[in-house]
């Protein structure tokens, strides 16, 4: 019979190991911009029971648990190391060593981390200078960016938030700003301190201070005067959707390059990253990070695709509603609308589907798609009906995308949940853009509904954040590879 204390001393030697995590994670990724992860999970700002969560992955990702003592053994060389920028995960690191029998000793465990880091052994950083951002709008996706990116300052983070451009400019302005970065109802509150300079008109994040330029079209603003140069603008208004309209961003002084956070017309292209992100040159000025539903469905249907092939399909979006919608009954140019968006379901339309086929071309005309808008704020849900080349199983489809969500170049956009309990509050700040429902998976011979997840907002926000990585010429490291 098992002793029940075992359990709590058990828990507390973890929490002790955690502990000990926590200094060599955040001097790693402040001085050296290495991010640390465990079976995918950063640890960057994490809490000693985040740190224990993220452990308890290995039984998804590799089949087998994988102590703190082994990641903590792992992590300790890697301090020692200090290899360059790169995204290092510790939990595979430790795997692997263990099943290599390279972890019996600590030399043996040395000697196979450090030829793991050697490609990343000498770069401090990925870029030579660090790269000014602003954002041009800052309602739900761009308060979230600020989030992200002052999250991830550092001495070595070459992406720098300088300022936000909004509309307005009244008496109290600035405070409400300041208020809304700080507090927000979905996603709880900033992690760090908020001030407001309203002298400079400045709010200061974390210690980054970020002008409020306000003005009413892009042309109003000369950058240059707030000592920002060679500037990525990140429009979040999606007031601008074609070259013509976006390529006033590119006017003022101090800017060169521009990313939209919402589909775009003409020839401008639409990234999903970690899809399409290749088409991304170095002389492209104009670029667009596609839809949040975009996003979602497209890094699932290209691995269902890739392995089976997509015959035709329909995808229909249950969306939370949105800052569009009217709170109560009123006015609205959209059909339907104008209809109170916390009562009532509403059926509207999508581009979503139409929208894959500029990150797949593949699979022009095969998808059809419809949404409907429903009474949650945040995290909504795609269902891809899909008729397949290739007659398959549920077990061998939910298998097939487990791998790839845990194992592959595409672990970042795509996360799988096997719990019969979830609902879409728990998706809250998942930072993959699509969640693999493996549950809810149907399948019957070459016909299968596929259930995606996604948060609207955070989710999408990462996708949006690494782009402009991309974009500015940020591409970081991942050890392992894959």
């Amino acid at each position: 019979m098992t002793d029940s204390s075992t359990y709590l001393k058990t828990y507390i030697e973890e929490q002790g190991l955690a502990e000990r995590m926590i200094p060599a994670v955040g001097s790693l990724y402040r001085d050296r911009g290495v991010i640390i992860t465990v079976f995918g999970r950063k640890l960057m700002n994490g809490s000693t029971i985040d740190i224990i969560k993220a452990h308890r992955q290995a039984q998804q990702v590799v089949g087998e648990n994988v102590a703190l003592s082994e990641t903590g053994a792992v992590l300790d060389i890697i301090e020692a190391l200090q290899p360059g920028s790169s995204r290092i995960d510790i939990g595979k690191l430790a795997f692997h060593a263990r099943q290599a029998g390279q972890s019996d000793t600590v030399e043996a465990l040395h000697q196979t981390i450090a030829r793991q880091l050697e490609s990343i052994a000498d770069a401090p950083s990925v870029l030579r200078h660090p790269r000014d951002v602003v954002l041009y709008g800052f309602g739900r996706i761009g308060r979230i960016l600020a989030r992200l990116l002052i999250e991830r300052t550092t001495s070595s983070n070459p992406l720098r938030l300088r300022a936000i451009v909004v509309r307005g400019g009244r008496d109290g302005d600035l405070q409400k700003r300041a208020s809304l970065l700080r507090r927000d109802s979905i996603h709880g509150p900033f992690n760090g301190h908020i001030t407001v300079d309203a002298e400079n008109s400045a709010i200061i994040a974390n210690g980054n201070f970020i002008k409020v330029i306000y003005a009413s079209q892009p042309e109003d603003i000369d950058y240059t005067d707030y000592g920002i140069e060679n500037a990525l603008i990140v429009d979040n208004t999606g007031v601008f959707k074609d070259e013509a309209g976006l390529g006033r961003h590119l006017l003022p002084a101090g800017a060169t390059k521009v990313l939209l956070t919402a589909p775009a017309g003409g020839a401008i292209k639409n990234i999903v990253y970690g899809v399409n992100d290749d088409m991304i040159d170095d002389s492209d000025t104009i670029v667009c990070a596609a839809s949040c539903t975009t996003n979602a469905i497209t890094p699932v249907l290209k691995i269902i695709n890739d392995r089976f092939g997509v015959q035709n399909g329909h995808i229909e979006t249950v969306h939370s509603y949105t800052n569009d919608q009217n709170l109560i009954d009123n006015y609205h140019t959209a059909d339907r609308r104008g209809r109170s968006a916390p009562l009532n379901m509403v059926l509207t339309s999508t581009g979503a589907a139409q929208a894959v086929s500029r990150a797949l071309p593949e699979l022009e005309g095969k998808l059809t798609g419809n949404a409907i808008r429903v009474p949650t704020p945040n995290v909504s849900m795609a269902v891809c009906n899909l008729n397949l080349l290739k007659a398959t199983t549920r077990d061998e489809l939910n298998d097939y995308v487990r791998e790839i969500a845990f194992n592959s170049a595409l672990s970042q956009q795509i996360n799988y949940s096997y719990s019969t309990e979830v609902v879409s509050t728990d998706f809250v700040g998942t930072p993959e853009p699509a969640i693999f429902d493996s549950v809810a998976t149907i399948v019957e011979g070459s016909r299968c509904v596929l259930y995606v997840w996604y948060d609207n907002e955070y989710g999408y926000s990462t996708q949006v954040l690494r782009v402009m990585q991309h974009m500015v010429g940020l591409h970081i490291p991942t050890v392992p590879a894959g």
